[in-house]
């Protein structure tokens, strides 16, 4: 029985290990320009992956001061899978609240949900930055379809899911961590320049 644990946290801590600490960090840039240009960060999943993006959002906006916003009122979701199809949904959603400065964030586990496919499309015809994650195959398609595509290598929904909300929550709290220390410098510059 513990072996079935240590086994299951080993997966997780390899799965949280294979990112390339790069796109970690182009993905810091990216939401960073995106609200330095007015703009705001739609992230978007389904099921356990809503709920991953409800608390990145929620998240950027309170802690790291950068607006974000989902489509998880389920009034808006029920309203439009109802009058454009549940594979739609989502991209008749951006096309409604997403401008040109916005960012999107799309998460699917298996990276085949037709409507993050289809909100994929829609947000590169609209020219946006798009950021996915993904897992299952390696060759999922939207793994292909962002200007940066993380991919967790398992088929296992909750250890994809822990991962990418790990991946998720450490640009956050670096984002938070660069915004503290330049608040700070800052600060240090301005009581210099009083002081001489």
């Amino acid at each position: 029985m513990s072996n079935y644990f240590n086994d299951y946290f080993h997966l997780i801590d390899s799965g949280n290990r294979s990112i390339d600490f790069g796109e970690l960090l182009t993905i810091s840039e990216k939401v960073e320009n995106v609200s330095d240009n007015d703009g705001k960060i739609i992230i978007v999943g389904n099921g356990g992956s809503a709920s991953i993006a409800s608390h990145a959002a929620i998240d950027l906006t309170k802690a790291a001061g950068i607006r974000s916003t989902t489509f998880n009122e389920s009034s808006l979701l029920t309203c439009f899978a109802n009058d454009y199809g549940y594979e739609h949904w989502v991209e008749k959603a951006l096309e409604f609240y997403a401008k040109k400065n916005d960012m999107v964030i799309l998460i699917s586990s298996s990276g085949q949900s037709k409507n993050i496919l289809n909100g994929a499309l829609k947000a590169k015809k609209m020219g946006l930055p798009l950021i996915t994650l993904s897992g299952f195959a390696s060759n999922n398609p939207l793994r292909n379809m962002g200007d940066v595509n993380l991919w967790v290598d398992s088929s296992n929904y909750n250890i994809v899911e822990i991962v990418h909300q790990t991946w998720i929550l450490s640009v956050i709290d670096y984002l938070i961590e660069n915004r503290l220390a330049t608040k700070a410098n800052k600060k240090k510059y301005e009581i210099c320049k009083e002081q001489s």
